[in-house]
């Protein structure tokens, strides 16, 4: 099977530049995309053990007044926004310190579409916590890494986009997974060794259309999309988990995080989100790890790996009578994952082309200009026409691919 370990890559950089944190001190987190989901739970994480963590960073998007209150909550010695004008956060930040009767708190200000590299850069730090949804991850995601920063990963885009860039990047031990899919497979794989493993068993709610077949899915509307049975997210991951292309995206993430083939990573569908995923090994054991659906989990064990958080969650309640059931994915129905496997397998940057796609497809389904089925169908009519060019690979051909895939997509989803 090969080398299976966490973060343990075949052709890390030098690793002189990390140092893991040490034990017993209170960590230091950088929040990027800390107005999202994942970042406001983070900071929920922090708050809830301040013996162990602290804020050194944040960055968040345009929701300033949110921002500003989150910086002068924690003191975050630096903040970064992706809204253009630098003067409109310092105006926020202003607003906030007075409503809050501060006095004194004056921190070093990042603004428009760089900011979120530069506050992933910043020095008084141990670790990053990238919850950013999408590609625009990808350069954070390599400046947090280029920086020495331990790696807490919940954008997945980044990993998925950048691929060999990403992990020629990290230091063995830099990179830790915060999705609970990998999050659980990384607890999982303590329990043997890696020549012991045989398969990556990735699980998937199913999602709010479990059970529909492709003429009922023609007829599904952002609304319904956008009703997840378990998981609290936004629009676009949402939406991906909806047709699938969530889960595509964590096989492909398992297949880069693991260094597993593809063809020994299988989705199965869970609909109680308790068993986030699963080890099978060589002798016919699967270890499971189960516990409710609450991100805090693998937040917490994420910021603070390998060690972890003492009531990060609370655990099943076995005084319950309680049911988990497992079925197969309908591959038919939902061929996401199948097609990512596939890209995967044809070039360095043909999931580039697939996430680039699969983005500017949901935004046109939520803006109503085509069905929920055009999302995947579109996905794999551009990636039949993609025919990469030669040579290294480098952020700017990665960059190049994602260019053309969202170009050929415009053209695409306008004739739709």
């Amino acid at each position: 099977m090969g080398q299976v370990n966490i973060a343990q890559f075949s052709a890390p950089r030098p690793a002189t530049a990390f140092t893991a944190p040490l034990p017993g001190t209170i960590r230091r987190i950088t929040l990027i995309g800390s107005t999202g989901s994942i970042g406001t739970q983070g900071l929920e994480v922090i708050a809830a053990a301040p013996e162990r963590f602290a804020v050194a960073a944040l960055s968040g998007g345009s929701n300033l007044p949110l921002l500003a209150a989150q910086a002068v909550a924690t003191r975050a010695a630096a903040v970064g926004c992706a809204h253009p004008d630098i003067d409109a956060l310092s105006a926020a930040i202003a607003a906030a310190k007075d409503a809050a009767g501060l006095q004194g708190y004056d921190p070093q200000l990042f603004a428009g579409p760089d900011a979120a590299t530069q506050i992933a850069s910043f020095p008084d730090a141990d670790v990053v916590l990238n919850g950013i949804t999408g590609s625009i991850g990808l350069a954070p995601t390599l400046a947090a890494l280029n920086a020495g920063h331990l790696l807490a990963l919940a954008n997945k885009e980044s990993l998925i986009v950048g691929g060999a860039l990403v992990k020629d990047a990290a230091a063995p031990g830099q990179l830790v997974p915060v999705d609970s899919e990998h999050s659980a497979l990384a607890q999982a794989l303590r329990a043997g060794t890696p020549d012991e493993v045989h398969k990556l068993i990735v699980t998937a709610s199913g999602g709010p259309f479990r059970g529909w077949d492709r003429g009922q899915l023609r007829e599904v509307t952002p609304e319904q999309a956008l009703a997840h049975p378990t998981w609290d997210m936004g629009k676009v991951v949402t939406t991906n988990s909806a047709t699938m292309v969530n889960k595509a995206l964590e096989v492909i993430e398992a297949h880069l995080l693991f260094d597993v083939p593809l063809e020994s990573i299988e989705a199965v569908v869970h609909p109680q989100s308790i068993v986030h995923s699963m080890v099978e090994f060589i002798d016919g054991s699967t270890i499971a790890q189960a516990s409710p659906p609450d991100m805090a989990l693998p937040i917490a064990l994420g910021i603070g790996w390998p060690a972890r958080v003492p009531g990060a969650t609370a655990p099943c309640d076995w005084s319950t009578a309680a049911s988990w059931t497992f079925e197969p994915l309908d591959a038919a129905a939902f061929p996401a994952i199948e097609l990512a496997k596939a890209a995967a397998a044809a070039s360095p940057t043909h999931m580039a082309v697939y996430n680039a796609v699969n983005e500017e497809a949901v935004e046109a389904f939520h803006a109503g200009a085509i069905r929920f089925t055009d999302i995947v169908e579109t996905v794999d009519a551009i990636l039949q026409g993609y025919d990469p060019e030669p040579g290294t690979l480098d952020l700017d051909s990665v960059l190049a691919a994602e260019s053309w895939a969202r170009t050929e997509a415009a053209k695409r989803l306008e004739s739709l």
